[in-house]
């Protein structure tokens, strides 16, 4: 996992160097940069992870010049994508960075569909001055991109637009659905206003970079007009190919294509029918298990975090077995115990605990892990250490996020940076795959588990501001209600907050996350299947509970699902009362104030410290919110 960078168009050296110093926790190991003059300025921060060489740094240029990539992420099937390419390709290196860009070269766009793997990529053609830029199919990888005086500018962290001089205007539309609504904005949407994302399973292309006439894209079906893409104003209820074919303020010149490559309702109905519950259950564990050994190939030491929870359960029974398969293939003798107890003890298990008996999952933890024989390293996050590791935190997301979680999860991430384990595996997806949470049978639009009144707190918000927000409204691709709300969840709510969580608290300790249990073929097989398979007896994620029965004790395969794992609810109203009042206070004298209406915003903190604390989402997000815009002088935003 690395950090990317890059201007099309006018560009000053300087702004790629400023892009690049602000990314630099993402990728500490080598900075590089690439100009072609008057056209193009790509940068990348390198984390190494698989062929450590300095060959394999980038920018990466390909054997003809023609050809360069800049490259955030990983192509977990690089060996056999290799393998295929081998005669009509010379490699030099054994990165899976040179694959994507061979790959690339001889199959063009349609490269992506064989590649799986996490990813966010450029590649530039020196020659026709064109560029490619392609994110995975569920956004794993970030790809932020904006316009200012006829140049595109593009990085994976949002603050590095900012460094490049991209004004820091909040957008007021996002912010406001997300206090109505809990909302984090649509695919191609960010909180602030000129900057957007590339939705995941899509690609861009620029044309016109060069000065000779290019191809006349007039033809090609337009949705909407760039400029909308880039200034948060956008509806995206459609998902499918737009382009602009006509020069637009902020990039008269250049013609821009942004189109769909990754349809998930269609490789959902690709799947085989009317499989047994058996048949379906032999083929998805074939699945996991080859998902989880694909995510070990890296060439620095692996580890895997861990809840008590079922989906870390599965997690941890595959990780041995995967130990147990590098015996197989000769790594050491399976038969011989001690190689078999110096494999497991290899392979580091992390888990955070805030030494509160009603969250904290470690006596479950500690459990499982007595079973396998793995090293546990228990990581405590205590509540006077919010404050600061929440400003920290808040610099590197640029964005809204999860809370305390969030906090917590963060520092296992610093402490593997320190115990040099440099990839850690986690159990994200299930639930959105095998219908884990308790509202999809629930005839409700809920998105929060185990929530009964609304966490959104809308009365706190002045009108004017309140009347910016809109309501998300989510496409319903299939005919089952469950299906929708999973879909709602994998690509539009839960997943993609998640793995924009994720992607900066991992990268912020210069560390990668990798997620199995998020191979596409998983998550496409998952939805095609029965909703008996899923939900059965009043206990959902059915089929995978008896998947892990094979390996594990009853009281885990069958533990409820536990919705919280910190005791921010508690904090916030008592440990940490005096910030979180501060912090209230300091919104009342923000430049933003008028957002909200004052006097019933400090009522909901007065009931809130009084015990009315069965949500404490809306704390949060004022928390959050004067953490990004509070503290910022005017003229700096």
């Amino acid at each position: 996992m690395c950090g990317i960078a890059g201007i099309i168009g006018d560009y000053n050296e300087g702004q790629l160097d400023a892009m690049l110093a602000s990314q630099h926790h993402r990728g500490p190991d080598a900075t590089g940069k690439y100009l072609d003059s008057k056209y193009a300025a790509l940068g990348h921060n390198r984390l190494a992870i698989i062929d450590l060489s300095v060959q394999s740094n980038q920018p990466f240029v390909d054997n003809s010049g023609r050809y360069l990539i800049v490259f955030n992420g990983e192509i977990y099937n690089y060996i056999e994508l290799k393998a295929d390419l081998q005669s009509q390709y010379d490699f030099k290196t054994e990165s899976d960075t040179e694959v994507l860009l061979a790959a690339f070269i001889i199959y063009g766009a349609s490269c992506l569909g064989k590649c799986n793997g996490m990813f966010a990529f450029t590649i530039w053609d020196n020659q026709e001055k064109k560029l490619f830029a392609a994110r995975d199919r569920f956004g794993v990888k970030p790809f932020y991109y904006a316009f200012k005086n006829q140049t595109l500018y593009f990085s994976s962290e949002i603050k590095a637009l900012h460094a490049a001089g991209i004004p820091k205007i909040p957008n007021e539309q996002v912010w406001a659905s997300y206090f109505a609504y809990g909302s984090y904005g649509m695919p191609d949407e960010t909180f602030w206003s000129g900057i957007a994302q590339l939705p995941g399973g899509h690609f861009m292309e620029v044309e016109g970079c060069q000065s000779e006439p290019v191809e006349d894209l007039s033809a090609k079906k337009t949705l909407r007009p760039l400029d909308k893409l880039a200034t948060g104003s956008s509806q995206y209820d459609k998902l499918q190919t737009y382009c602009q074919s006509e020069p637009v303020e902020g990039f008269p010149s250049k013609r821009i294509i942004i189109k769909k490559w990754y349809c998930f309702e269609d490789e959902v109905a690709k799947q085989p029918q009317n499989l047994t519950f058996e048949q379906a259950k032999e083929k998805y564990v074939a699945l996991l298990k080859d998902s989880v050994n694909l995510r070990f190939r890296a060439d620095v030491a692996v580890g895997f975090n861990v809840s008590g929870g079922l989906d870390s359960s599965v997690l941890l029974a595959l990780v041995n077995l995967q130990v147990l398969r590098q015996a197989q293939n000769g790594n050491f003798n399976p038969d011989c115990q001690s190689e078999l107890v110096e494999g497991l003890q290899s392979i580091n298990a992390y888990t955070f605990y805030t030494n509160n008996s009603d969250y904290d999952e470690l006596p479950w933890v500690e459990k499982m892990i007595a079973k396998t024989g793995n090293p546990l390293t228990k990581v405590l996050l205590q509540a006077d250490a919010v404050p600061d590791f929440t400003q920290k935190i808040t610099w590197q997301q640029d964005e809204p996020f999860g809370g305390i979680p969030t906090l917590a999860y963060a520092k296992i991430f610093e402490q593997a940076r320190k115990d040099k384990v440099l990839v850690l595996l986690d159990g994200q997806g299930m639930d959105e795959q095998w219908a884990g949470y308790d509202y999809y049978t629930q005839n409700n639009e809920a998105t929060i588990q185990g929530v009964q009144d609304s966490p959104y707190k809308i009365k706190m918000l002045s009108d004017s501001f309140l009347a910016k927000a809109l309501k998300p409204v989510y496409p319903k691709p299939f005919e089952d209600e469950v299906l929708n709300k999973q879909y709602r969840d994998l690509f539009y709510t839960k997943i993609p907050r998640a793995l924009r969580f994720n992607d900066r608290i991992s990268m912020a300790f210069s560390t990668e996350l990798r997620e199995p249990f998020l191979d596409y073929r998983l998550v496409e097989f998952a939805f095609s299947l029965p909703l008996d398979f899923k939900i059965r007896k009043g206990q959902t994620k059915w089929m995978l509970r008896e998947i892990a029965s094979g390996y594990l004790a009853d009281d885990l395969v069958f533990a409820p699902k536990r919705a919280l794992q910190t005791p921010q609810r508690e904090w916030l109203a008592r440990d940490l009362a005096v910030w979180v009042s501060q912090s209230f206070q300091g919104i009342t004298n923000s430049s933003f104030a008028d957002w909200f209406n004052k006097e019933l915003f400090h009522k909901e903190l007065q009931l809130y410290l009084a015990g009315n604390k069965q949500s404490s989402f809306h704390i949060w997000q004022l928390i959050n919110w004067y953490e990004i815009l509070g503290k910022e002088p005017e003229n700096q935003l």
